[in-house]
């Protein structure tokens, strides 16, 4: 290869193979025949190569809640990496490392107060999972090895997640997961919570099989529940209400610890710095990733209530309490971009916007029912979720048509699983936008139908 040839494979202006990457949950020969392609970011709105601005209707990917590209957290970013690019986590620590996990351990109810930092949602359901069996090791009861999912539950894709997620295609590809891992039944009943806003009123009594699941395998057995307080890549589906606060009571009832899953709910996007605030319950762990920095640094991590973190905390003081990390955990340019992120959230007042605009998003969202194919819409804090009547053998069909039209023809960046579209926009989206980004919605629909 000559330097000439080097130097064109790595100029992001040449023209680009398209075969190298394999994209993830991607349909990939429908996209390498017409590419969705983002050359940059500001703000509101996606650009592509050839400069057409393209409304973000998903926050990237439910992740950008400060919105694309703000210059606070590139700057931080920027003198982060001028001074110190990396530095181990195992045995050594960093200040922005340190401070960061304070500021979140600040926004988290009750005495959820210590942080354990990952990379990713995924990362951080898998170091949840292995906290609350450690956790039941070190208090003596070995046999609390089983771990309680939901049907529908989407806790990433490392084999713990996969195996309490309850999402069909996510799992039946992959052969043996975790032995004694049981199921929740998930929430949704369209013909008792049809076009609910909120939490609907009908399904807080589906909490209630936590009792039949305790009576089949006995307390002793059981380690912890995994929930999402909105079950988000499913299809949005909120909690009903009272529905988190009966799951806390059988867990205190038997002993058993109580996960959230906020990766996606975390940092604002119901109206609260966490769901669990929302909700008024206080579980044992929550998980987070995306918007602790906006999307712009993997990140994720768990917040731990003090007496589990402090049940570790025996032995030699030169021993390792835990033996789990990774090596990019606490990474310095992802605590900077946190710290700035958080910075903005409470300058600007984000996480306070998202609960004010709920009822003008709701009503914008819900202004779409009576358009073609429309069977079902769900609204809560800043997330919607449409439902649309699948083609005759080809479900998934008319949502996949519907993401691609919008982003080609409509300028709109959607979500979609099934035949349902999510939206999840930025939290500094504006009332005029949230109108734009309606009427761009509608127009999509209208032209799959």
């Amino acid at each position: 290869m000559t330097a000439q040839s080097s130097r064109a494979d790595n100029d992001l202006s040449a023209p680009n193979d398209l075969e190298a990457w394999w994209l993830p949950f991607t349909a990939n020969r429908s996209f390498k025949a017409r590419p969705r392609m983002i050359a940059r970011a500001k703000d509101m709105h996606y650009y592509t190569p050839e400069g057409r601005a393209v409304l973000d209707g998903a926050a990237g990917l439910w992740c950008c809640n400060a919105g694309h590209n703000r210059d606070e957290i590139t700057a931080a970013i920027q003198a982060q990496a001028a001074e110190l690019d990396y530095s181990p986590a195992f045995q050594f620590g960093h200040a922005a490392g340190f401070a960061i996990a304070s500021r979140i351990a600040q926004l988290a109810p009750g005495d959820l107060d210590h942080v354990f930092f990952c990379n990713s949602g995924s990362e951080a359901v898998d170091t949840a999972l292995k906290i609350a069996l450690a956790y039941w090791n070190v208090q003596g009861q070995g046999s609390r090895t089983r771990l309680i999912g939901r049907e529908r539950g989407y806790h990433g894709v490392g084999f713990g997640g996969i195996s309490v997620g309850g999402i069909v295609k996510n799992r039946q590809f992959f052969g043996s997961l975790l032995a004694g891992v049981d199921h929740l039944p998930h929430t949704y009943n369209r013909a008792e919570q049809a076009f609910s806003r909120g939490e609907p009123e009908w399904g807080a009594h589906l909490a209630d099989e936590l009792e039949r699941i305790v009576a089949l395998h006995d307390a002793s057995t059981i380690a912890a529940v995994i929930v999402e307080p909105m079950a988000g890549s499913t299809g949005v589906i909120p909690a009903p209400k009272g529905y988190l606060q009966r799951l806390r009571q059988i867990c205190d009832k038997y002993g058993i610890l109580l996960i959230f899953d906020e990766v996606i709910t975390g940092f604002g996007r119901l109206g609260t710095a966490f769901a669990a605030e929302r909700y008024g319950v206080i579980p044992d762990m929550i998980t987070f990733a995306k918007g602790v920095n906006s999307g712009t640094v993997p990140m994720g991590g768990v917040l731990v209530r003090k007496g589990i973190h402090d049940a570790f905390m025996k032995g030699p003081d030169n021993m390792i309490e835990l033996f789990h990390g990774y090596t990019y955990s606490g990474h310095p340019l992802a605590c900077a971009s946190a710290l700035a992120a958080q910075d903005i959230y409470r300058d600007e007042k984000l996480f306070e916007r998202a609960k004010a605009l709920e009822p003008v998003w709701a009503d914008a969202i819900h202004g779409l029912k009576d358009l073609p194919n429309v069977l079902d819409i769900r609204t809560v804090g800043l997330v919607g979720a449409i439902d649309l009547a699948s083609r005759p053998d080809a479900f998934g069909a008319r949502a996949f048509e519907a993401m691609d039209r919008g982003f080609h023809d409509h300028d709109l960046m959607i979500r979609i699983t099934g035949d349902t579209i999510a939206i999840s926009p930025p939290l500094i989206i504006t009332e005029v936008q949230i109108g734009e980004l309606a009427d761009k919605l509608g127009k999509v629909i209208r032209a799959v139908a």
